[in-house]
């Protein structure tokens, strides 16, 4: 190692055969000088590190060298004729400007289609990216810009815009963007961290946004809108009985990429949602409280501090990745990384240039490349292992079943016969990369969750393929529940085996109900609130005419369209939700709940609110908190009774032997096109009987109910009852006496229900056989031998 001295720039240069930077001309670059007296080059610049040296081919990005001599760069790119390594102190990086360049010798730096260099002695406190010189040729899709500095996909912090919604110098949306030169003291103490590792039958799943949950002024939170809010308010989510949060896009992503007056609104629009990744490895700084704090790197700690936090609390974190497109959009779109480094390589790139857009974006990521694949598996790994993540949702996921462009099978398999060769797009029944996370040593222990349809017409619920290990979001749960609590004729059949994990969708082809994540709502398309209170989308605040968004809703607003309508009409919509969050709650699988919902958030009938950084996409704390209907008390107590009862998460679906299906009377079920009437009994080992029944008529109906020797029927759950009678829990102080209401009805096995209700009714030992009080609990339905002697002790 030569002696080094300080630059004013804080780089360092070493005394012996130099590397001069030459401040002169447009972004700075490097000649070599043969000098070796150290003396000052002019305008306060010095020696800034030890000679640049021929450095590894992997690991790609920026990484500590063996023994931690140094920080090796490793980039890939097909085609290039140039490579050069730019790096930025802090402040050049905000004046746009590039404090040194590092051109690399293509004899020397680079192995295959890798370039890579090794800085020694490389000061702290840097940025960098990359230059990238070759052909731009648009319609060989080759899009080469060496005006342009590219950001490396593999950078683990990026650094741009400080501030949330703040163009940056001169109203720039797009400044240049720059990964954080790797430090050795970067490094957190996860305190023995373990992940909690839940049973993917026992999962609750609550989707949420990171900045969405605390930005509210309601929320009290020191920082609000950040990864530290969410970590304040954790509370909440643990008695909600959340045992893992799916959050929306925390990948970089550029929330001011539509940013765009909005005349309706009087304000700017903004990418809110995030699907929209800049950067896949690194958090999104703009959602840390410190920022780009010790550039970028404090983001990551406090990633890391809100995952062990939520581990602490029992709730796993899982991540809502975007890897079916980019920000750099279509051929209009900017040339931040993947476009400049290789175009082909990374995106479906047509014959004349054009890019496939099967995700609606713009562009599609070509997802089964080799190089492209490998990135994805790479970046799962590093989210896993290095920031402790326990799974993903994957967006648009049916778009990992497509083939890559020029895609041959010669790629994966070794064969090289032209009946292999494969269309751009073409869905392939065992697609590379679905491969490659499936049967990968870590991620196929971890939770993996496909969308399983994409923009381009491919729908793929029941179908995705899986290995075994992999879940989807059910859309034809949520279509079919919508559907049948809002007293659609024809769905009784399927709204029957949604409730019992769907097995006419996922059994045929090995997979169990906790197969299918199950959701009433997400963040795309109405609330809870709203679908029952909207016929029609009401994207007008879009800005856009209301000519964005789905139009096909299956919603029923109760008599009337909007917030201000009669009590008749408030009462119906009240029991509506609880309806819905029944069904949710009730049915195998695993349900997700959409943040806010548990308190009947509303977006004015909003069904597309990618664009608004506003109230209408913050939780409103304040009205959690009031709870008027108590809907937030129902909320809670229906997740209870499902954590507290594993009859509703069974690892198969129910049987005969567990399961007896009802209609108006006891073992007579109606399936009939007409029918609006499903209930159903259930058996718990040691416990009572279950019984649940929807009526989705908008007639009353008197129930009869299954007889069963020495018990009774007592009532649980009745949705068309003010609160807090629809629940009787043990907070009800005349709960004794609200249950004797029914009392007579109930010893002649009959209930009575309202239109639009539903009920849970739980068998218990009657106590007008006058057993003694301590055997006064509940017993299962079936006449076991344990029951019988209990019987005849009491007699």
């Amino acid at each position: 190692m030569t002696m080094v001295q300080i630059s004013s720039d804080g780089f360092k240069k070493p005394a012996q055969n130099p590397v001069l930077l030459d401040p002169t001309a447009g972004p700075r670059r490097y000649s070599t000088l043969q000098q070796s007296d150290g003396r000052d080059f002019g305008n306060g610049l010095n020696v800034l590190y030890d000679t640049p040296q021929r450095g590894a081919a992997s690991p790609l990005g920026a990484s500590l060298a063996q023994g931690r001599v140094g920080v090796n760069f490793a980039i890939t790119t097909d085609g290039a004729d140039t490579v050069s390594l730019c790096l930025f102190t802090e402040g050049d990086l905000q004046n746009g400007t590039v404090t040194a360049e590092v051109p690399l010798d293509p004899l020397i730096n680079r192995t295959g289609d890798v370039w890579h260099v090794l800085l020694p002695a490389l000061s702290k406190n840097l940025l960098y990216g990359w230059r990238v010189g070759g052909p731009f040729l648009p319609e060989d899709g080759q899009r080469f810009d060496e005006t342009k500095i590219m950001l490396d996909p593999y950078a683990k912090a990026v650094v741009s815009r400080s501030q949330y919604g703040i163009p940056g110098g001169d109203g720039n949306c797009w400044p240049q963007l720059a990964g954080a030169v790797p430090d050795q003291e970067d490094e957190f103490d996860w305190e023995g961290d373990i992940a909690p590792n839940i049973a993917q039958k026992d999962l609750i799943i609550y989707e949420m946004h990171v900045r969405g949950f605390t930005r509210h002024e309601s929320s009290g939170t020191s920082a609000p809108g950040t990864y530290q809010g969410l970590i304040e308010r954790l509370p909440h989510l643990k008695q909600l009985g959340i045992n893992a949060i799916e959050l929306m896009p925390v990948h970089e992503f550029n929330e001011l990429e539509y940013y765009a007056y909005n005349s309706v609104m009087n304000d700017y629009k903004m990418n809110f949602w995030g699907y929209s990744t800049v950067n896949f490895f690194s958090p999104m700084t703009r959602y840390a409280a410190s920022g780009t704090a010790n550039r970028g790197w404090d983001a990551v700690t406090e990633f890391k501090t809100m995952v062990k936090e939520c581990h602490k609390q029992g709730i796993e974190v899982i991540m809502d990745v975007v890897f079916n497109h980019s920000a750099e959009g279509n051929e209009m779109g900017p040339t931040i990384s993947f476009r400049g480094l290789a175009n082909k390589v990374y995106y479906m790139v047509a014959p004349q240039g054009e890019f496939y857009n099967y995700s609606g974006c713009g562009n599609t990521l070509n997802i089964n490349h080799p190089v492209v694949r490998q990135f994805i598996v790479d970046c799962l790994r590093y989210w896993v292992l290095e920031m402790h993540v326990d799974g993903f949702r994957f967006d648009l996921g049916s778009i990992f079943t497509r083939a890559s462009g020029t895609w041959e099978r010669s790629e994966v398999f070794g064969t090289s016969e032209e009946t292999d060769i494969v269309t751009t797009g073409t869905p392939l029944n065992e697609p590379p990369l679905v491969d490659m996370i499936s049967n990968d040593g870590v991620l196929r222990g971890v939770k993996l969750i496909a969308e399983p349809w994409d923009c381009g017409g491919l729908y793929q619920v029941g179908s995705f393929p899986h290995w075994g290990v992999w879940s989807e979001w059910n859309g034809r749960f949520r279509d079919v529940v919508r559907m049948f609590v809002k007293g659609t004729d024809g769905q009784a059949g399927d709204f029957a085996q949604c409730l019992c994990g769907s097995p006419h969708i996922y059994q045929a082809g090995g997979r169990k109900p906790k197969h299918s994540v199950n959701f009433v709502t997400a963040h795309d398309g109405f609330t809870l609130n709203d679908l029952v209170s909207y016929n029609e989308k009401h994207n007008d605040a879009n800005g856009e005419r209301n000519m964005d968004g789905e139009s096909h809703n299956l919603s029923w607003n109760c008599g009337a369209e909007g917030e201000h309508v009669t009590r008749q009409v408030q009462t119906l919509r009240q029991r509506q939700m609880r309806n819905l969050v029944m069904a949710l709650l009730l049915a195998q699988g695993v349900p997700m709940i959409t943040m806010g919902d548990e308190y009947g958030h509303t977006k004015g009938g909003n069904n597309n609110t990618y664009c608004h950084d506003s109230a209408v996409n913050y939780f409103r704390w304040d009205k959690l908190e009031k709870d008027t209907t108590g809907f937030v008390r129902f909320f809670k107590l229906m997740v209870k009774l499902r954590r507290d009862n594993a009859v509703f998460r069974m690892e198969d679906y129910p049987s005969d032997w567990n399961l007896d299906w009802h209609g108006h009377g006891p073992g007579a079920p109606d399936w009939s096109e007409t029918s609006r009437f499903i209930a159903y009994s259930l058996r718990r080992e040691n416990k009572g009987d279950l019984y649940v029944a929807f009526n989705a008529s908008h007639l009353p109906v008197m129930v009869t109910l299954p007889e069963h020797w020495s018990c009774k029927w007592v009532p649980i759950v009745d949705t068309a009852k003010f609160a807090p009678y629809d629940f009787l829990a043990d907070d009800v102080p005349d709960r004794k006496i609200a249950t004797e209401q029914y009392a007579g009805l109930l010893r002649a096995h009959t209930y009575p229900m309202l239109g639009y209700s539903a009920i849970i009714l739980e068998s218990v030992l009657d106590s007008y056989d006058e057993m003694p009080a301590a055997v006064h609990t509940t017993t299962s339905s079936k006449e076991t031998s344990a029951a019988s002697s209990v019987k005849e002790a009491a007699l």
